[in-house]
């Protein structure tokens, strides 16, 4: 251990830790990663992102590094309606209908931490693989206690990011308050290989009388990640462990998949369900202390932006951070950032959550005046897939998607 003093200390090494490493490496920002895990294993989780992520990455100088390495870039979308049999499923192009021409960025989320972790060492940033952090202290400076090896050590720093995900601790140690919506969705995903899906294309079967859709991600050498989405204010599923694999795949089929996704393919993951309710801090800085990614706001894994927005996360506090010397400001400007476009992202994914997922006689007649109106006017849909929370979410907004207006 060369030092125990750097300019930023980033906990967690995932996507949001050595994105925002390698973002300030590049301009003489001296960083230090600390990551639990010696080896990253594979979990349950969102492994892409839509288009506005995806042009983030560009921003970020990540999307070459990843599609050379772990990932690729899948040009199109398909929806396809499981309670409408004459209905011809919906191709979107998303290279030339996307503001910022850009696809789905899909790959192998293990694969990706080992590859950016990678880079962002010998970028130059100091990587402790197997630190155990044990307590963060806000103030100036922000102080760290890990344990590393045999040896527990106390680091001080200009920021410390707490970038260690949903079940964040450092949300806890620096006294950050943690809200959360009421649940309403559910989220069952495995890791399968095989099967006859589209190589090219994410494929969303959406079910909506019933409140449940299923996305198919591929991942490339044969893989893809395979998602069942429903209402929690049903019975509860319970799809988790090895011997719920079947009940899964029936799950899906009665949800509108085809049969052929399932010809020949096996089960190549844990499966695991969780609930999807959006969770996040107010205003994630204080005492030296920024949160980003999943630690700063969980938005519900349904609506695939969750490491999309880890990656808006990232921009917004980098931009902060080299555009001005007072580390203390640059913290509260991004907290404000992220409040703004993560409240827009929320409002965006409760309104498709009240139009696809809600069900009942309310719901029907709702979507019986919504539905043709949209297939003629299909601008009045925010682009939440091309704009993520830069789509327009304000009260006029919200009027012509529920056509109000």
């Amino acid at each position: 251990m060369r030092s125990n003093s750097w300019d930023v200390v980033i906990v967690g090494g995932g996507l949001a830790g050595s994105s925002l490493a390698l973002s300030l490496v590049q301009h003489g920002v001296r960083v230090l990663i600390l990551e639990r895990e010696t080896v990253f294993r594979d979990r349950v989780r969102g492994e892409g992102m839509s288009s506005w992520g995806t042009a983030e990455a560009r921003t970020l100088g990540l999307d070459a590094i990843i599609r050379a390495t772990c990932g690729r870039e899948l040009p199109w979308i398909v929806y396809q309606d499981a309670s409408d049999r004459d209905a011809a499923p919906r191709h979107r192009d998303l290279m030339t209908t996307t503001p910022s021409q850009a696809g789905f960025l899909a790959f192998a989320y293990p694969e990706l931490q080992q590859v950016l972790l990678v880079h962002a060492e010998a970028s130059g940033a100091e990587v402790w693989r197997g630190a155990v952090v044990t307590s963060v202290s806000p103030g100036h400076p922000p102080t760290v206690q890990v344990q590393h090896g045999s040896q527990e050590v106390e680091l001080k720093s200009q920021l410390v990011v707490g970038a260690d995900g949903r079940n964040s601790r450092m949300r806890s140690w620096a006294g950050f308050q943690m809200y959360r919506d009421p649940d309403r969705l559910v989220i069952a995903s495995t890791l399968m290989r095989g099967g006859k899906v589209q190589r090219d294309a994410v494929t969303k079967i959406r079910n909506p009388p019933v409140g449940q859709a299923v996305l198919v991600v591929p991942l490339g050498d044969d893989r893809f990640r395979l998602y069942l989405m429903y209402r929690k204010q049903g019975e509860r599923k319970h799809l988790s462990g090895p011997r719920q694999v079947e009940a899964f795949v029936h799950a899906c089929l009665a949800c509108g998949a085809p049969a052929d996704w399932f010809t020949g393919a096996e089960s190549a993951g844990p499966l695991a369900e969780f609930e999807g309710a959006s969770a996040w801090v107010e205003h994630p800085y204080r005492g030296g202390i920024a949160l980003v990614g999943d630690a700063a706001g969980a938005s519900d894994p349904s609506f695939d932006n969750g490491l999309s927005l880890t990656l808006r996360d990232v921009r917004v506090l980098r931009d902060n951070l080299l555009g001005q010397e007072d580390r203390e400001a640059a913290g509260h400007a991004y907290a404000a950032e992220h409040d703004h476009y993560f409240g827009a992202l929320r409002r965006l994914e409760g309104w498709f959550t009240d139009l696809l997922h809600e069900v009942g006689p309310e719901a029907d007649t709702l979507r019986a005046r919504v539905f043709p109106v949209l297939d003629a006017e299909p601008d009045r849909l925010p682009d939440i897939v091309g704009l993520g929370p830069d789509a327009p979410s304000d009260e006029t907004a919200r009027r012509r998607l529920f056509v109000e207006a």
